[in-house]
């Protein structure tokens, strides 16, 4: 019995799920050693890049944030940092834009750059302070929470339907105007090209922009993270996975404004040259509300390939299973295996592929006329079984041409819908085998 499961592990690509921790070295120091103060007035930028440095003269080690309300800056991690949240741990980024301007340019809240063992852990809470940087939209808030933007100034467009954090009561603006600021509002926790990338444990959560973002990174881990920030937030995307490889997140809880667990791997030329999102395994995590519970796109030129997500709960979301695209932003997305999912509560599609996606940010208009031909999406080859989904206005839909849309497989499946069964633009596009559709 043991000689076909050994072959089967010799046939496995080497990198498959073998993604490699980030190793800490034993040193250990508290951010109070650097003049830190958890009072929630005093800036402690200057404490936490202090500590960094200390640590990183020494190979690296763990950064304790003891309980207590940090307010800071920007954070910049270096090789071989743990920075690590002890219970009743709140890090706070300030409101004042002026500290994340750099050359013309937001800086992310925590950020990494060509770095290796990077680990950010423990059972603290990080937030982003978004609200102070996101616009709002009328349509998404009642009376009383559009009075609460009201009451901090702001700028509220001619018609009425849009609120800018620009000219505030309190803070200075750092741009001439609310478009321009809007511009620099950035990721809050962003990591480029880094090798071994753990994050555990933590509550991230009120992101500026996207809250959790490893872009061309290797070896990443995701564990039993909390990400969260207000339903109705502006581009609040949750876990966002760019051209990155060897990556696995699991046990992770997302309630957010945008998409929930989503992989991305660039547009047009630049997310050829940024590469593919390959070897990612998604596993054990629940997400309440997003745009969509497990997302693809809708940039990744530089493909996507071996992918597996299963054994999660979606519920509350507007979409389920999530794949956008469109000319310009697409390439080859192949060899997804998505198993034993559940869903109640969705509001829109429970499964749903679109080639014609159009990217609109709040304040400005889609040009479709832009668009060419160039970097189509290709989705094929995507086996999606053992799904069960209880409350969705539409079962499936799938917008796009065959030659963009096809060698999909959904099997073994029951679908509650509320509206609509199936709306397909073409029926080839999508094998269907023992798919169950039921209504009232």
């Amino acid at each position: 019995m043991r000689k076909p499961l050994l072959l089967l592990l010799l046939l496995l690509p080497l990198g498959l799920w073998a993604q490699r921790p980030a190793e800490i070295p034993d040193h250990r120091v508290v951010l109070t050693d650097f003049g830190g103060v958890p009072d929630g007035v005093t800036l402690n930028t200057e404490a936490f890049r202090k500590a960094i440095s200390a640590l990183s003269k020494r190979g690296g080690g763990q950064l304790v944030v003891p309980e207590g309300l940090w307010l800071t800056g920007p954070i910049v991690l270096k090789d071989a940092i743990d920075l690590h949240l002890e219970k009743s741990a709140v890090i706070v980024f300030t409101p004042d834009k002026s500290a994340y301007v750099e050359e013309g340019s937001g800086r992310p809240c925590i950020s990494a750059s060509k770095r290796h063992d990077v680990r950010i852990s423990g059972e603290g809470i990080i937030d982003g302070n978004g609200e102070w940087w996101r616009p709002v939209k009328r349509s998404k808030n009642s009376d009383e929470e559009w009075k609460q933007y009201l009451r901090k100034g702001g700028s509220v467009t001619q018609d009425g339907s849009l609120w800018y954090p620009f000219n505030l009561k309190h803070f200075p603006n750092v741009t001439a105007g609310e478009k321009s600021e809007e511009k620099l509002r950035a990721h809050m926790i962003r990591l480029t090209d880094c090798e071994r990338v753990t994050v555990t444990g933590v509550t991230i959560q009120n992101a500026p922009r996207f809250h959790l973002v490893p872009t061309r990174c290797r070896d990443v881990i995701i564990e039993g993270v909390t990400v969260r920030c207000p339903w109705n937030a502006q581009n609040g995307d949750g876990i966002d996975i760019m051209s990155c490889r060897h990556v696995r997140i699991s046990g992770c809880t997302v309630d957010v404004g945008d998409d929930g667990i989503c992989l991305k791997a660039g547009a047009g030329q630049r997310g050829v040259e940024a590469g593919p999102c390959q070897d990612i395994l998604i596993e054990n995590n629940t997400v309440f509300h997003a745009h969509g519970g497990f997302v693809i796109g809708s940039e990744f030129s530089g493909g996507m390939e071996d992918i597996t997500v299963r054994h999660n709960v979606f519920s509350g979301t507007d979409t389920g299973l999530r794949f956008k695209s469109a000319p310009e932003r697409g390439g080859v997305c192949r060899n997804i295996r998505i198993s034993d999912i559940v869903m109640t509560d969705i509001k829109n599609e429970a499964v749903v592929f679109q080639t014609t996606y159009a990217d609109r940010p709040a304040g400005y208009e889609d040009n479709q006329a832009a668009r060419t031909e160039r970097f189509l999406p290709d989705f094929t080859d995507i086996v999606m079984e053992r799904i069960v989904c209880r409350g969705a206005a539409t079962a499936i839909r799938s917008q796009g041409p065959l030659s963009q849309i096809h060698g999909i497989v959904l099997r073994d499946a029951t679908f509650f819908y509320n509206e609509t069964e199936q709306a397909i633009d073409d029926p080839l596009s999508i094998q269907m085998e023992n798919v169950r559709f039921l209504t009232f």
